[in-house]
């Protein structure tokens, strides 16, 4: 079961928010800070919701589901339960992978209508990894509003915990499940690395294939590279593992693992050199396709040359 968490502490001054109010002042009233209001807001919400821990659920989060008209969710079981705990009776309509184009033109309708719907994900949140995307987009271009409740974030959760580099980081979400497109995928990420890429990298992945997922990284980017597997975030039995790519894989070869994974490996070393390497960054970065001049930018600013002769030499390449 979740392990819940305790109740809120007090609110404490942030020392970096500016010099402190006058307490004979008479206070301002900030809409922005009530929950209320922003339940009452007409349009599509994005709610970010717990990862692990129930008691991450923000009051804003419980505040918006609870004046929301509807509640579009992956997975009506999970938001259901969610919902229940809090005592929150809301209408929910299914909204996945599956769904989600059919489900589209009925929630802009609604939308229109002037309706408040809110949508959350199984856990997190929203479009990161899960649906959702499409909707947005298509909300944006009918000119519908949009607003967010911000909250837990696997990927950046991990982030923070791994003592890798923070910024900048790119988050890719799951690997391909067969080997094949798997190795694919992770060889386009070392050729934009080679191309200049330098960044802290996030990917989610199953328990079932996380062994093999750390083989095929330590096999694509080097198998000291620095990274970190993070599981079960928020939840009583939360872990970090740090090492290289080659030491986790060997463990978790030999370790089963449980629960939600995020895996953070961290960015490439610098790689300086001769002439030889800076034509293969080119011809990486434009495999990868970068046009002629964002080529030349980028492997320019990765090796310190000047960005007129990378680009003269991406101009050739390009024209064989």
């Amino acid at each position: 079961m979740t392990d819940l968490a305790s109740e809120p502490p007090d609110p404490l001054v942030d020392p970096g928010a500016g010099p402190a109010a006058d307490p004979s002042a008479e206070p301002r009233a900030d809409p922005a800070s009530d929950p209320a209001t922003v339940a009452a807001l007409p349009g599509l919400t994005l709610v970010a919701t717990p990862i692990g821990n129930l008691g991450d659920l923000s009051p804003r989060a419980l505040a918006t589901l609870r004046g929301a008209d509807a509640v579009l969710c992956e997975d009506t079981r999970v938001t259901g339960a969610l919902l229940a705990r809090h005592g929150v009776s809301v209408t929910m309509m299914p909204l996945h992978e599956h769904n989600e184009d059919d489900q589209t033109p009925k929630v802009l309708a609604r939308l229109r209508a002037g309706q408040r719907l809110a949508l959350v994900s199984d856990a997190g949140t929203p479009l990161v990894s899960d649906p959702g995307y499409r909707l947005v987009r298509a909300a944006i271009a009918a000119g519908l509003p949009l607003h967010a409740v911000p909250g837990p974030n696997a990927a950046v959760t991990a982030l923070t915990l791994s003592g890798l580099p923070p910024h900048p980081f790119l988050f890719h979400g799951f690997l391909p499940p067969r080997a094949g497109p798997r190795a694919a995928e992770i060889a386009r990420l070392r050729a934009a690395e080679r191309a200049g890429l330098s960044a802290s990298t996030v990917f989610y992945e199953a328990p079932h294939r996380l062994a093999e997922a750390l083989a095929a990284l330590a096999e694509g980017f080097g198998g000291d590279r620095p990274a970190a597997v993070a599981r079960e975030l928020t939840k009583r039995f939360e872990e970090v593992r740090r090492g290289t790519l080659g030491e986790l894989a060997a463990w978790y070869a030999g370790a089963e693992a449980r629960g939600e994974i995020a895996i953070v490996v961290g960015p490439a070393p610098e790689e300086r050199g001769s002439a030889e390497e800076l034509e293969a960054r080119l011809r990486d970065a434009l495999a990868a396709g970068l046009s002629v001049r964002d080529a030349a930018a980028t492997v320019a600013g990765a090796t310190g040359l000047p960005r007129k002769q990378v680009y003269a030499r991406a101009l050739e390449l390009a024209r064989e």
